[in-house]
């Protein structure tokens, strides 16, 4: 989402709670596969240390767009469930056409909103 720094960067970083916006994008005929495959890898990631939310959004009118939204208490316990071999293993289930781009975000205060 970044040119100018990589989600591996962004996982170096001692900081959090961070928001991950991970977009998805799939074709059509495999829609249906992302979902099932994020759900099960969101169940790992709910029994993982730092873990606190996550929630699946899909674009309207056909689209084929997914964005998953969550949430960590640190961008080391994300990286920590990231390495683990078996979400390694997971990761491979994903439809062929899906592309992914991940990024950490952290919430900002603003005055008066």
């Amino acid at each position: 989402m970044d040119d100018q720094v990589t989600f591996m960067e962004q996982l170096q970083q001692k900081t959090g709670p961070v928001v991950l916006f991970n977009q998805f994008n799939v074709e059509p005929d495999e829609a249906e596969r992302l979902r099932e495959v994020w759900a099960d890898d969101a169940a790992f990631m709910k029994r993982q240390p730092g873990f606190i939310s996550a929630q699946l959004h899909r674009g309207i009118a056909g689209s084929t767009t997914f964005m998953n939204v969550a949430v960590w208490e640190s961008a080391d316990a994300l990286a920590d469930a990231f390495r683990s071999p078996e979400f390694r293993e997971r990761a491979a289930r994903y439809p062929d056409s899906a592309v992914a781009a991940p990024h950490l975000f952290e919430r900002l205060a603003v005055p008066g909103i």
